[in-house]
Formats: C-alpha cells, sequence, structure tokens
C-alpha cells in the first residue's frame, strides 16, 4: 500500500469524521467505534488535549513507517524466499499502518467530539452562572462558587439546550418535555441576578430542586416555634405546603409570618414567584432545602383546568455583600409601610388583660388593672381588652353580665386619659348571634359545593370563619368594628389569628384562592382603617400595611421553643422579611398552664426580669402580666427599664420607622449588618442592634449575672462608661447583674 494512498484515505477519513461531529452524530458514533477500541483505549471515556494530540501522532508515525519500509523492500538472489519474505513483511506492515489509521480516527473523533463539547460547554455558561445536567452553580466576581442548586425531579437533555443573548433554555429532560430557561439580569453594577424557571409539561409531575447551603449560613423563611438564627435544619422534612399556620398549636409547621424569601452569608438572595403552588423541605444529612411546586396533594388550587402544569420559577441575586443584596431585594421586591403607627405605642408600654385574666375578664377587675397602672405611676400608651368580653365568640358587643355598663366604665377611662383596643378574630361560634346572619348573606368560607358554611374548630370553640375574600364579608365585618369604635369610643383593635391553618381541609371562597395564603393576606387588610394602633400576628405580603406585628403568643420559660431565648432570632427574622413594626409579645409570656418554668402561678421571677429589660429594647413594650404581681423590686426595675425605652430607645427607633417607609430596612438589625466580613457575626443570636450605633446584649440564662459579649470592629462604649477600640472582640464573662441589661453605644 503506498503511503500517499493512505495519506489520501485517512484525510477522507477526517472529513467525514468530523463532518460527522458537526452534524451531532459523533456521540453515537463514538459509542459504536467504543465496542471495537482495544485494551485501554475501551475503558477511556475522555481524554486530554495533550493524549488527544498524542495518539494522532503515534498514528501518522505508524501509517508513515509502514509506507516507507513497503517502499524499501527490493530484490534479493533468492526470488522465491524473497516473495515469501516480502509476503510475510508486507502482512506485518499492512497490520501496523491499519492499526495507525484505526488510532488516528479514533484520536481524529475523540479531538472532535472534546472541541465540540468544549463549544457546548461554553453555550451553557452565562456570566457567572453554570449549567449543568443535573443542576447549576453560581460564583460571584472572585471566582467562588457562592450558590448551588440541584434538579431533583429530572435532569435536563443538554442537546436540548441553546443559548441566545442572556438565556438559556432547554425543552427535554430525561422523562420528557420541559419548559426550562435561566435568565440573566443586570439591575446594577454591583448586583447580578439571574431568573430560573422550570415548568413541567406532563400534568401532575412535580417540580422540585434543592438548594445547597453551600458552608454558608441562611436566614428568612417565616416564623417558627422554635426559632434559630441562623437556620438550622434538623433531620429530614418531605416538602410541605409554604403557608400559613398557628405554630402555638402546630409547632412543627411554618408560622403565621412568612415570606418566599432567603439570605446567605455569601451575599446570596432567593425570591420565590408568588404564582408558584410553593412546598418546602429539608434534609439535615445533605444539607440542603428542598423547593417543590405541585398541586396534588395540596391546598394549592389551578384557577382553570382540573389538571395543569407545575412550574417552578424564582430569582437568585449576587451582591457584594449580604446587607447591600438584602438591602436590593427589599427595595425590589417588598411591599413597604406608607405611614409610622402612633408615637405613642413607641414611646409607651401597653397593657394587655390577657395573660392575667384571660377569659375571666370583666369590669370589676379591668377598672382594677387600669387604677393598679395609675397607682404604681407607669405610662399607657393604651389598654388591650382581649378573650371573652362578649357574650358568645362571634358577637360585636359586650356581656351584659360581665360588664354591667360598658357605656360608663369607656367614660370612666376616657376620663383617665385610657385608651382601649378591643381584642377581634375571623371566627363566629355557632352559638354566637351572628352566626345565623353569617350564614343567611354568605359570609362564611363554605364547604366545597358551595351551599353550607365549612365549620372549623380553634381555641375557644366550634364555628365558621369569615371569607376576607368576599367584599359583603369585609364590608360587615368592618361596619361591626366601626359600630364599636362610635359606640364606646374605643381606639384600635388587636386581630388575633388569620392563619391558614384554620381553614378547613376542603372548602370554596367567594373568589378562589390558588394560593392559600391570600386568606391571611385579605384578613391583614382588615386592621388598615385603624393601624395607628391596631395589632396583627399573621403576615404575608402584609408589609404594607402600617400597623405592628406581634410575635405568636410565647410559653413562660426560658428556652428556644417559644421562650425566652426565641425572642431575638424571631424578631430579626421577621424583620429580614420585611415586617418592622414589631411588638415581641407579653413580657414574662402568656402563663399558660403547664407552659410555665416556675412552681408558682407566676413565671420564675428571674425569667420575668429578664424577659422585661429584654423587651425594653424592642420597638414597642407589651404588659400582659403586671410587675405589681411580684414584688417592689420588680416594680422598679420595670418603672426604670420603661423609662429608659421612653429616653433611649424610642427615638431612635422612630427615627428608623421614619426610614423604613423609604428603604424597608430594618429597625432591630443583626450584628451581621455593619459586619459583613465577619464570620463570628453571622453566628451570634443572643445579641442585636438598633439602628448601627446601639448594640444590646441581654441575659438569657437563668442564674446567670455574666455573659459572653462580642464587640465588631470599631469603637463602643458601655452602658458603664468604659470604652472598646480594639475590636473585633469577645468580652469574655462580663458582669450584668440581675437588674441590668448590657449595651454599647458607638462612639464617634
Amino acid at each position: 500500500m503506498r503511503a500517499d494512498a493512505i495519506r489520501v484515505r485517512l484525510l477522507g477519513v477526517v472529513r467525514v469524521v468530523c463532518g460527522f461531529r458537526r452534524r451531532g452524530g459523533i456521540q453515537k458514533a463514538g459509542e459504536n467505534f467504543k465496542g471495537r477500541w482495544p485494551g485501554k483505549l475501551q475503558r477511556e471515556s475522555f481524554w486530554s488535549h495533550n493524549d488527544i494530540s498524542t495518539r494522532i501522532h503515534l498514528g501518522a508515525t505508524l501509517v508513515v513507517l509502514g509506507g516507507a519500509e513497503c517502499g524499501n523492500i527490493g530484490p534479493t538472489g533468492n526470488a522465491a524466499a524473497s516473495k515469501r519474505k516480502r509476503g510475510r513483511e508486507g502482512h506485518r506492515l499492512i497490520g501496523a499502518g491499519m492499526l495507525g489509521v484505526v488510532l488516528l480516527i479514533v484520536a481524529v473523533a475523540a479531538w472532535c467530539y472534546y472541541t465540540a463539547s468544549l463549544k457546548k460547554a461554553d453555550q451553557l455558561k452565562t456570566e457567572l452562572l453554570n449549567l449543568h445536567k443535573d443542576g447549576f452553580v453560581i460564583r460571584n466576581q472572585a471566582g467562588v462558587v457562592v450558590f448551588r442548586m440541584a434538579f431533583r425531579s429530572g435532569t435536563l437533555d443538554l442537546d436540548s439546550c441553546s443559548k441566545k443573548g442572556v438565556i438559556l433554555s432547554c425543552d427535554r429532560s430525561d422523562v420528557g418535555k420541559v419548559n426550562f430557561f435561566i435568565q440573566v439580569v443586570w439591575p446594577r453594577d454591583t448586583v447580578m441576578c439571574y431568573r430560573v424557571r422550570w415548568e413541567e409539561l406532563v400534568p401532575g409531575r412535580p417540580v422540585e430542586h434543592a438548594m445547597d447551603y453551600n458552608g454558608s449560613h441562611w436566614y428568612g423563611g417565616d416564623e417558627r416555634a422554635t426559632q434559630h438564627w441562623p437556620l438550622s435544619i434538623a433531620g429530614q422534612q418531605e416538602p410541605e405546603p409554604f403557608i400559613t399556620s398557628d405554630v402555638y398549636s402546630n409547632r412543627h409547621k411554618f408560622g403565621g409570618i412568612l415570606e418566599r424569601y432567603w439570605l446567605s452569608s455569601n451575599a446570596v438572595a432567593i425570591k420565590i414567584n408568588d404564582s408558584v403552588p410553593f412546598h418546602l423541605g429539608w434534609d439535615e444529612v445533605a444539607q440542603t432545602m428542598r423547593f417543590q411546586a405541585r398541586y396534588q396533594d395540596s391546598p394549592y388550587k389551578l384557577l382553570q383546568g382540573p389538571q395543569g402544569h407545575a412550574e417552578l420559577s424564582y430569582r437568585v441575586c449576587v451582591g457584594s455583600d449580604i446587607t447591600s443584596i438584602h438591602k436590593y431585594m427589599v427595595r425590589r421586591y417588598f411591599n413597604k409601610p406608607n405611614k409610622v403607627p402612633s408615637e405613642a405605642v413607641f414611646h409607651h408600654p401597653i397593657w394587655s388583660t390577657g395573660a392575667l385574666h384571660k377569659s375571666e375578664v370583666s369590669q370589676e377587675n379591668l377598672l382594677t388593672y387600669v387604677a393598679n397602672i395609675q397607682k404604681y405611676g407607669f405610662n399607657c400608651s393604651h389598654l388591650e381588652l382581649v378573650d371573652c368580653y362578649t357574650s358568645n365568640y362571634g358577637d360585636f358587643d359586650f356581656d351584659p353580665i360581665k360588664f354591667p355598663n360598658a357605656t360608663a366604665m369607656f367614660l370612666q377611662l376616657k376620663a383617665d386619659g385610657i385608651l382601649v383596643s378591643l381584642w377581634t378574630h375571623p371566627f363566629a361560634n355557632y352559638d354566637s348571634a351572628n352566626f345565623g346572619e353569617g350564614v343567611r348573606k354568605g359570609l362564611f368560607v363554605r364547604e366545597p359545593t358551595g351551599s353550607l358554611p365549612a365549620l372549623v374548630r380553634w381555641w375557644n370553640g366550634i364555628g365558621a370563619i369569615f371569607d376576607f375574600t368576599n367584599p359583603e364579608t369585609r364590608d360587615w365585618y368592618a361596619s361591626q368594628l366601626r359600630a364599636l369604635k362610635s359606640k364606646y369610643g374605643v381606639a384600635s383593635f388587636k386581630f388575633d389569628a388569620g392563619e391558614t391553618s384554620y381553614l378547613p381541609r376542603q372548602f370554596s371562597t367567594f373568589a378562589p384562592l390558588h394560593d392559600p395564603s391570600t386568606f391571611t393576606r385579605r384578613y391583614t387588610e382588615m386592621a388598615i382603617p385603624f393601624n395607628e394602633r391596631a395589632e396583627l400576628r399573621v403576615g404575608y405580603q402584609s408589609q404594607n400595611i402600617s400597623c405592628f406585628f406581634r410575635l405568636i403568643d410565647r410559653d413562660s420559660v426560658w428556652g428556644y421553643e417559644l421562650g425566652l431565648k426565641s425572642l431575638i432570632p424571631t424578631v430579626l427574622t421577621i424583620s429580614i422579611l420585611g415586617y418592622q413594626f414589631i411588638l415581641p409579645g407579653t413580657i414574662g409570656g402568656n402563663m399558660y398552664l403547664n407552659r410555665t418554668d416556675s412552681s408558682r402561678r407566676l413565671p420564675d421571677r428571674e425569667l420575668y426580669i429578664r424577659w422585661l429589660e429584654l423587651s425594653a429594647f424592642m420597638p414597642a413594650m407589651q404588659f400582659s402580666i403586671p410587675p405589681w404581681e411580684y414584688d417592689d423590686e420588680v416594680v422598679q426595675i420595670a418603672q426604670r427599664f420603661t423609662a429608659l425605652h421612653e429616653t433611649l430607645v424610642a427615638p431612635r427607633v422612630l427615627e428608623l420607622a421614619g426610614e423604613v417607609l423609604d428603604t424597608g430596612d430594618p429597625i432591630v438589625r443583626p450584628l451581621w449588618w455593619i459586619a459583613t466580613d465577619d464570620e463570628a457575626a453571622y453566628k451570634i443570636d443572643s445579641q442585636f442592634l438598633i439602628g448601627d450605633d446601639l448594640m444590646v446584649a441581654p441575659v438569657l440564662e437563668p442564674g446567670k449575672q455574666e455573659r459572653d459579649i462580642y464587640l465588631p470592629a470599631g469603637k463602643w462604649q458601655s452602658y458603664k462608661g468604659e470604652y472598646f477600640d480594639k475590636g473585633p472582640m469577645y468580652l469574655t464573662d462580663y458582669p450584668v447583674d440581675l437588674d441590668e441589661i448590657a449595651y454599647f453605644v458607638w462612639a464617634q
């Protein structure tokens, strides 16, 4: 075989192989070749650039040598022997030449596949995001991976993917057709965002992605019964509907204040779109949060048709630091209040009858309560009359037995300068006077056929729940509140409940609810006319409701499960979710039976004092268990800390409250807000900032009169007058007496 003939054939092979790859068939060709590759070559699935180059040269050398040796065979003395010799050598040379051809074909095929793969890989990159068949990763400007998302419901067929401008899109996965895309958005120089959408085109099939913790600290999501800062996931939780629930009654559910928003110490934020039938789960071992979209076995409903395609869509944004990316997300995606509630509530405590008298409240013990507030020299922004002041739950007037002369009582309170707020809720028990009227007028949430009210069980009995998607219901309910305000001079209302967990399992509403938590949103809107002093305990997309949002009831205990230690993590969490006018709940907890750390009727004395001290540094204070139920020393401590709140805390809070209207920035802030490069600051859950210049470190452990305190970098002055300017630093076993709380002011 002549060398030039071999070269011609090889050139043809190269053209065929590379041309075949350009037409998209080299992967199948490679699989066909693979079965015939000898030895080591058959086991290799990927060659480096150097390997491929070496094997191309090797194949070419063998071919050239074979051709040269054939050309050098000439006549010898013995023609027959020479002929036989030439035959044997010729077979060997032809064999060598054919091996060279095979190696060259393999090398060229691999090279073509490798270069085409590089081109495809380049097509699956957009800015700082790399897309793989089973997920994607995002890097920051320094090239560090800051975000990982895995696809759990399927893997993408990368051959179905394409790139057009800043959009990567794919239309197939390993289980069928999908509508998938990632779009890059540059909202500003220091922020880069990615819109992600995966829609299953097979009806009934869920979509699930798993967000990796990626070694960072995460914050946000929702209020929990056991609250940690940063988030702490325990065990494995299958995705459940991410809807508002009463976590006092259902302690493993999501809370009454929630938003589909999370924030990472890697300066990454993620916001799930409102349209998604969103379910949340987690895996402690894998350190992932599971985001799922589905309609099957779910309270989310399709607004059209019995079947639909589940869609999981969200936006991931990366910034230069955690504080700046959060500020961007709040300004871009969160509602904001349009006014600041009454300044008096920021300055002076609210006094509630709830924990002390509960359902036994009456005209007599209410007036005694007010007389003691005045006797001990406390200020009062307003008095909350809580629980069973009506004859039945669902009535909107006073029980004539408990309150024989409500009109005279209100006149007396007005003369004493006491404003009154009344407790209200979304239920009408079946024995209330308004139950029948509500049935006749169609004011209630109904059972699925729409003909009868759907009865629900709540903590005070069985009844119907008002349908706040119905304009007629909203008008009727608001008219009842206005009548109370007009008849008695009521200042405002404390709106209790409102979680979607109180909706029946199957129900229908006037306006169909795609997302059950929309019910919570509609309920919070009832507070708008009374927002000067109104109070809510639920929130979903409700940041623009300009009233106070209260934490769920607390047990009178020290720990993280609805106890004293949970206060700071919960306040920080709902602040990050955009709710800034916060009531931390009643001082000392709610004193519920069997949920109180004390052998007495009252909460533990030390617990009460430490709770009081912490509350003095919150946006507002709320008493229900009065300090005079203990002793004179507790009364004096309460007097001192209510005065400190009024003079030191309230002016700062009110200044920050005015800024909230424009920025949405938290009033109560985590330490990392001013120390974004400080790893220690990301993990501290027992200290907080008011603004940027007042840091608070309460004692939260029983029997302690000292604590470790972390000071971020800067110059700080303690409440004792000490200066510290060598931070960041720990103050180990810093002494804090029982009647003190440690706080530090930024020193200019």
